[in-house]
């Protein structure tokens, strides 16, 4: 007797998954209109962008803006490259480190028994319920009196902490069985090869998701440019995507530019998201042990 129609989630695809599918599908949809826009609002003309009643497609798609946005780029005092050139040293540098450090700190609030320990992820808790701009003085006093001030330490040193990403590492070791850290113990391994060799392979899905959550708000910070650098060349592509439409002196050309800016700047986290969201789903769903 077959059992294939009774499944609950049978391996192939069968009809009873249909109702499924006239949800999901309509669904997907209609979350990916905000991408959609994203990528016909770039290919608009002037007079596109300009419309009334809006349009979500474009009729004429040009490449106009993206010919006046280099245009306007190759005319600046600082070439483009250098501003990519800062985005990507700053960016992958608090990726690396911040999940490092957060790895790290979670692995020790988690596994290792220490006095404070629940008061610093008390601590630590409490720093989510912050704003940046609730400590954007404090910052700003810290960056000076340590003189990193128009450094590329300005852009880095500010943004490795990272209080969701501590929260949910801990979380998620916290599902790794001490058994295996007395294991390995037993066997003479160190706390730090414990952590490397034990735990960061079972963690894997949660990292990739701190890394994305870190390349986001590194890849589209505005704030270490505005006020921890005074250089225009060391400010990041971020900044200067975002003040496009005013070096332009025209305002209406400089709409075009900015929506081409948008579009650059978007694609990069798509594209991350796309090859990691297998190891976010993971995350979400509490996989822990398999």
């Amino acid at each position: 007797m077959s059992y294939q129609g009774t499944k609950m989630n049978p391996s192939k695809f069968h009809r009873s998954q249909l109702k499924f599918y006239a949800i999901l599908i309509p669904l997907a949809f209609f979350m990916m209109l905000p991408i959609m826009f994203i990528i016909f609002h770039a290919f608009k003309p002037i007079d596109e962008l300009f419309a009334f009643p809006p349009r979500f497609i474009v009729q004429k798609p040009t490449l106009d803006n993206f010919r006046e946005l280099f245009f306007t780029t190759s005319t600046s005092g600082i070439p483009f490259s250098r501003f990519i050139f800062n985005s990507l040293l700053v960016t992958l540098s608090v990726m690396f480190f911040s999940v490092f450090i957060s790895s790290l700190a979670a692995y020790a609030m988690s596994k290792m028994k220490f006095k404070l320990r629940k008061a610093l992820f008390e601590v630590n808790t409490l720093a989510l319920m912050f704003v940046p701009i609730a400590v954007q003085i404090p910052r700003y006093l810290v960056v000076v009196q340590t003189g990193i001030l128009d450094t590329y330490f300005a852009h880095i040193l500010p943004l490795l902490a990272m209080p969701i990403g501590l929260f949910l590492l801990k979380q998620f070791i916290d599902q790794v069985p001490d058994e295996l850290k007395e294991a390995a113990v037993i066997d003479g391994a160190s706390e730090f090869t414990v952590f490397r060799k034990v735990i960061v392979p079972v963690i894997m899905p949660a990292l990739a998701t701190v890394a994305i959550l870190a390349f986001q708000a590194v890849w589209n910070n505005l704030e270490t440019s505005n006020y921890y650098v005074n250089d225009e060349g060391l400010k990041t592509m971020s900044f200067f995507m975002s003040s496009i439409a005013s070096q332009s002196g025209n305002t209406v050309a400089g709409q075009g530019m900015s929506a081409a800016a948008s579009l650059i700047m978007f694609v990069p986290n798509l594209i991350i998201f796309i090859l990691l969201q297998s190891k976010v789903m993971n995350t979400m769903a509490h996989s822990g042990l398999k």
